[in-house]
C-alpha cells in the first residue's frame, strides 16, 4: 500500500523540502532535478533521479512539501514510490503527491503553480545528496 494522507495521520512534519527544475517526462539522465531539504535548522541540497518523473503540461516543475517520519538526515536519501490512493478525498487536489521511501520517510509534495499536476506514473524518484 502506498503513502497517502492516512499514512501521516496524527504526525507533524519534521522538515520541509523544495524541488526545482524537475523535468517532465524525464527519462534516465544523470539528474532529473534538484532540491533542498530543510531539517533541524540546516539545509541539505540533493539531486533527483529515477525514471518517468514528470509534470503534465510543463517542461519543468517546482514543488514544495512537508517531510514526515525523518529522524536522521541519512534516512532522507533513497527511492521513493508514489502513493496509490483515490482522488475522492474532499480536500485533495490533483497537484498533491505522496511519496514514501524504504526507510519510512513520507513526502507530501505540492506543485507551486496551481492547477499543475504532479505525476510519477508507476515509477520511483531517487534522491541522492549532492556531494
Amino acid at each position: 500500500s502506498g503513502a497517502g494522507p492516512q499514512t501521516v495521520e496524527g504526525m507533524s512534519p519534521v522538515g520541509t523540502v523544495e524541488m526545482h527544475q524537475v523535468q517532465a517526462a524525464y527519462i534516465g539522465s544523470a539528474s532529473g532535478g534538484a532540491g533542498t531539504l530543510f531539517f533541524n535548522g540546516q539545509s541539505y541540497p540533493f539531486d533527483i533521479g529515477g525514471v518517468g518523473i514528470g509534470g503534465i503540461g510543463a517542461s519543468s516543475i517546482e514543488a514544495t512539501g512537508d517531510v514526515y517520519g525523518l529522524q536522521t538526515v541519512a534516512q532522507f536519501a533513497g527511492s521513493y514510490g508514489q502513493g496509490r490512493y483515490g482522488y475522492a478525498l474532499g480536500d485533495m487536489s490533483g497537484g498533491d503527491m505522496w511519496l514514501k521511501n524504504e526507510k519510512g520517510v513520507v513526502l507530501h509534495l505540492r506543485a507551486k503553480r496551481e492547477g499543475l499536476m504532479l505525476s510519477l506514473g508507476g515509477d520511483v524518484m531517487v534522491i541522492k545528496f549532492t556531494q
